[in-house]
């Protein structure tokens, strides 16, 4: 850094060494707040090419979708420091000039309680000495507040009434109903509960030891047997929303794995989380959205069969096999259903090529399927109708184009091959894979009921598994 020549201020014209001077602490803090910035810049660099490792390095050295976002939310943290020091460390006119950041301004919703704060000057007297000064306007800013969950006891009171005269008895008004009855929680308690545990994703423990900073010692066991008696009188509900779901003519299906500890071997074993959900928002459905999750031990297609008793519909879903036994004519629980498979899994598998070798039949592939995606871009929202339409006008030849390519690239490819591997997946699905092209109904692909798979993701990451199958249940 080059350093600030030594000026004698008494070789200065007197009238000019105020000016001088001012210049010479402008340099000064100049020089620091370019030192300070320097740093900030090479912290910056050093993040982002951390994250461009992440992003665009080895598939093994990737990040998953929430890991890569919270990569991200540090580095908007990072930015929002650096900010910070730039008003800290810059030249004082430079600190008082700089506008403030907008982001959300004027975004606050008109409900939220408003608590004005007036700051009034120290005097409104004339600085002149001509009297009191007039109010002629005011400046109003909006910041965010909150008030931090608030823990209270209700107490109930039923006071007793006997009579002075008569021996008739006691009255006393009869105790309202409790979910627990003589326990500590109230509803609104144990609603609180359950959202942080399965919405929030925050473990028992954690919810213990968040309460004990307030004050309130309750163990995990305890809340376990609040969860527990919430999970059994919330039962007929799910069951009554599951028997709507199942009366509708088109649904999704997923599943996913969910962690069960098995007492006596010391490990956990693997159980599954069925997903069951409605959405019929893309054409314009009357019937609203809608999801219910169902558990069982494994993942055999048994375990279908059994929560889509009484659903006789189309059913859209991935290219699981256990599925299968769904379309055959000795289904049980109801008829035969008809299958929508995926071409969001289609594409993931010539993806997973590219990605590794650069494949041009792959890419090939890709560029085909998203001319598919480019049509259903077009007619997201329209009627059932006009989708159907649209499809068999200008979706219809370019899924037989596929056809017939992919036929004519499994005969140049070697069957065992990786890429002969996706091509053969891509076949064996072909049938369900033409199944929109019939149905204005039908979306191309499952992502719908994939995107309710991944807050359970969250839920496994952070609880780590379910203490025996009645958890995974609950």
């Amino acid at each position: 850094m080059t350093a600030v020549p030594e000026i004698d201020l008494s070789a200065i014209p007197e009238d000019q060494r105020a000016a001088v001077a001012a210049l010479l602490r402008a340099h000064l803090d100049l020089r620091d707040e370019t030192a300070g910035l320097k740093e900030v810049v090479a912290r910056l660099e050093h993040l982002v090419a951390e994250l461009n490792h992440v992003v665009h390095g080895k598939k093994s050295e990737k990040l998953g979708e929430d890991e890569r976002q919270l990569a991200f939310e540090d580095l908007e943290t990072a930015v929002a420091e650096v900010e910070a020091q730039k008003g800290v460390q810059g030249p004082r006119d430079a600190r008082r000039k700089s506008p403030a950041a907008k982001r959300n301004r004027g975004n606050l919703p008109a409900e939220l309680q408003r608590i004005e704060e007036v700051i009034e000057p120290a005097s409104c007297d004339c600085p002149c000495g001509c009297g009191r000064m007039h109010k002629i306007g005011e400046d109003r800013t909006e910041r965010l507040d909150i008030i931090p969950a608030q823990l209270r006891v209700i107490v109930t009171i039923r006071p007793r009434y006997a009579c002075r005269i008569c021996t008739d008895g006691v009255i006393q008004a009869p105790a309202p109903a409790h979910l627990i009855e003589g326990g500590l929680p109230t509803e609104a308690m144990i609603a609180h509960v359950l959202v942080s545990k399965y919405a929030d994703h925050l473990p028992l423990y954690r919810q213990s030891q968040i309460l004990a900073r307030s004050g309130v010692d309750l163990h995990r066991s305890t809340l376990a047997d609040w969860v527990g008696t919430a999970a059994f009188h919330l039962g007929p509900v799910v069951d009554r929303l599951a028997e709507h779901l199942k009366a509708s003519t088109k649904l999704f299906m997923d599943e996913t794995t969910a962690p069960v500890l098995d007492p006596g071997r010391g490990k956990t074993k693997t159980g599954f989380l069925w997903v069951l959900a409605r959405d019929d928002r893309a054409w314009g459905g009357d019937d609203p959205p809608g999801v219910v999750y169902f558990y069982a031990p494994g993942r055999g297609g048994e375990h279908a069969e059994t929560f889509l008793t009484g659903f006789d519909g189309i059913l859209q879903l991935d290219g699981y096999q256990g599925y299968n036994r769904l379309t055959r004519p000795s289904r049980k629980g109801g008829s035969p259903v008809t299958v929508a498979h995926c071409w969001s899994h289609a594409r993931r598998k010539l993806r997973e090529i590219f990605d590794r070798d650069g494949s041009e039949i792959a890419a090939e592939g890709l560029r085909r399927i998203a001319e598919f995606y480019k049509v259903e871009a077009e007619i997201r929202g329209c009627s059932p109708d006009q989708r159907l339409s649209a499809r068999q006008a200008r979706t219809a030849p370019l899924v037989a184009a596929f056809g017939t390519w992919l036929q004519g690239q499994r005969r140049r490819v070697s069957a065992k091959s990786r890429l002969g591997e996706k091509l053969a997946y891509i076949h064996n699905h072909w049938d369900g894979l033409q199944t929109f092209l019939a149905d204005g109904r039908v979306e191309i692909d499952s992502n719908s009921v994939e995107n309710l798979v991944r807050p359970i993701a969250l839920n496994r990451k952070n609880a780590l598994f379910a203490g025996h199958d009645e958890g995974g249940r609950s």
